[in-house]
C-alpha cells in the first residue's frame, strides 16, 4: 500500500503552525501575563497567531487515528498491531513525562508535570488498542458518542474527593493537582481526545479509496462538521462552556463567535478544527509541488520535529533573556517558569521572525532524518519517533 501524502502534508503544516505557538509562549513580551484570546486584552492579530494553532492537537491525533489504520491494514496481523498500540502509547506517556516536559519547563527537578498533547495520543493509542477488535464502524460511533456527549460532564457537581479529583482531571476535565512538590496540569484529558483519535480511525479506510472519490467525501465531513458547528454556535446553548456575545464592534463579536474551548476540547472546538482539517485534506489531495515537497519533510518525521523545536526555541528564550542583560542567577525554573524573567520578551513581529528562523532551521535536520529512518528499516527503535 503506497504511502497517503496528503496525510504527511496536513501533518508537516500544523507541525508548522505549532511552532507558532510555542515560540509565542516562550519568547513574547505578554506571554507570561496575557491570555492571547481574552478579548478585554488581546488584539485581532495576537488572538489569530493562538487560535490558528487550534488547529495542531486535534489534527495530530486524529491523523494519528487515521494512521494508526493503515499501518494495522497493512501490517495485517491483529495481534501485531494491538501490541504496537499499546507499546507505542506507553512509550508516548513516558516520553511527555520526561523529554517533553524537560524541553518545555527545562526545570531539572520536575516540579511541573504538563500531561499535553503526546501523553493523549499515547493514551488513545491504549484505548484503541483495547476495542482494536470491534469493527472499525463501530469504533467510529464511540468516537463520535465521546465527541458530542462529553460536553456533559461539566454539568456534574464537583467532587472534594482527592482521588475523584484526580480520576476526573485525568479522564476529561483536565486541571491541576498537587502530588507532593510537584504540581501536574492535565491539560490534555484522555476522554475527549479518545473520542478524537477514534474518529480518525474510522475516516482511516477513506484513504484507501481512489483519489477522486476520497476527495470528495473529505469535503462532505469537512462541509458538515463546521455547518454543525455554525448551527450549535449561533443558538449558544451546547457545545462549548464559553458563550459568544455581541463585543464593542462586528470584528470582536466575530472573534467571540470563534472563541471556542481547547481546554478540554469542546464540540464546537473539536467541530471547527476537525472541519477545516477535511477540507484541507480535500483540497490537498493529488497536488505537488514545491510547498506540498517542503511541508512532507516535516509531516514525515513529527516525533523528532517535535522534541527537537522545543529544545531550539527554549535555548533561543536562553540567548534572548541573556541578551536582554539578565544574568543567570535572575533565571526563574520551577512551577509553571520557563526559566524567563519577568520582564523579559520581544515584540510579536519578532516572534514571527524568530519562528519562520526556527522552521527553517529545522528543515536540514528534518530532511537527514527522514533519509537516515528511510535507510535504516532494520533498526525498529526509529518507528518510535
Amino acid at each position: 500500500m503506497k504511502r497517503i501524502y496528503s496525510i504527511d502534508i496536513a501533518r508537516g503544516l500544523v507541525m508548522i503552525i505549532m511552532a507558532l505557538d510555542h515560540t509565542r509562549d516562550l519568547l513574547h513580551t505578554d506571554a507570561l501575563t496575557q491570555n492571547p484570546t481574552n478579548l478585554a486584552t488581546t488584539t485581532p492579530i495576537l488572538f489569530f497567531t493562538r487560535w490558528i494553532t487550534h488547529l495542531c492537537a486535534p489534527s495530530f491525533v486524529f491523523l494519528s487515528g487515521a494512521s494508526a489504520y493503515l499501518s494495522a491494514l497493512r501490517r495485517n496481523d491483529v495481534r501485531a498491531s494491538r501490541q504496537w498500540l499499546f507499546t507505542r502509547g506507553i512509550f508516548l506517556v513516558l516520553l511527555e513525562i520526561t523529554l517533553v516536559n524537560f524541553g518545555v519547563w527545562y526545570d531539572i527537578h520536575f516540579r511541573t508535570l504538563l500531561i499535553q498533547v503526546i501523553a493523549a495520543i499515547g493514551f488513545s493509542f491504549i484505548g484503541l488498542g483495547i476495542l482494536y477488535k470491534l469493527p472499525v464502524k463501530t469504533i467510529g460511533v464511540i468516537g463520535l458518542l465521546i465527541i458530542f456527549l462529553h460536553d456533559l460532564l461539566t454539568l456534574l457537581p464537583m467532587v472534594s474527593n482527592p482521588i475523584l479529583q484526580f480520576a476526573g482531571a485525568l479522564l476529561f476535565g483536565g486541571g491541576l493537582i498537587k502530588a507532593g512538590g510537584t504540581t501536574i496540569l492535565f491539560g490534555y484529558p484522555i476522554l475527549p481526545w479518545m473520542g478524537i483519535m477514534f474518529a480518525g480511525y474510522a475516516v482511516g479506510p477513506l484513504f484507501t479509496m481512489p483519489e477522486e472519490v476520497r476527495k470528495k467525501r473529505l469535503l462532505q465531513i469537512g462541509l458538515t462538521a463546521l455547518g454543525l458547528f455554525v448551527l450549535l454556535r449561533a443558538v449558544n446553548l451546547y457545545g462549548d462552556v464559553a458563550k459568544w456575545s455581541v463585543q464593542k464592534n462586528a470584528v470582536y463579536t466575530f472573534l467571540s463567535f470563534i472563541n471556542v474551548s481547547k481546554y478540554p476540547p469542546s464540540l464546537l472546538y473539536t467541530l471547527v478544527m476537525l472541519g477545516i482539517l477535511m477540507l484541507f485534506l480535500s483540497f490537498i489531495e493529488g497536488r505537488a509541488n514545491r510547498f506540498t515537497r517542503v511541508v512532507t519533510v516535516y509531516g514525515k518525521v513529527p516525533m523528532f520535529y517535535y522534541l527537537i523545536h522545543w529544545n531550539i526555541i527554549h535555548l533561543l528564550m536562553l540567548a534572548m533573556v541573556f541578551l536582554e542583560g539578565y544574568r543567570a542567577d535572575q533565571l526563574v525554573f520551577g512551577t509553571f517558569q520557563f526559566g524567563r524573567p519577568p520582564g523579559s520578551g520581544i515584540s510579536l513581529w519578532m516572534v514571527y521572525l524568530v519562528w519562520l528562523c526556527v522552521v527553517a532551521a529545522l528543515y536540514p535536520l528534518c530532511v537527514w532524518y527522514g533519509k537516515y529512518k528511510t535507510s535504516h528499516p532494520e533498526k525498529r527503535w526509529l518507528r518510535y519517533l
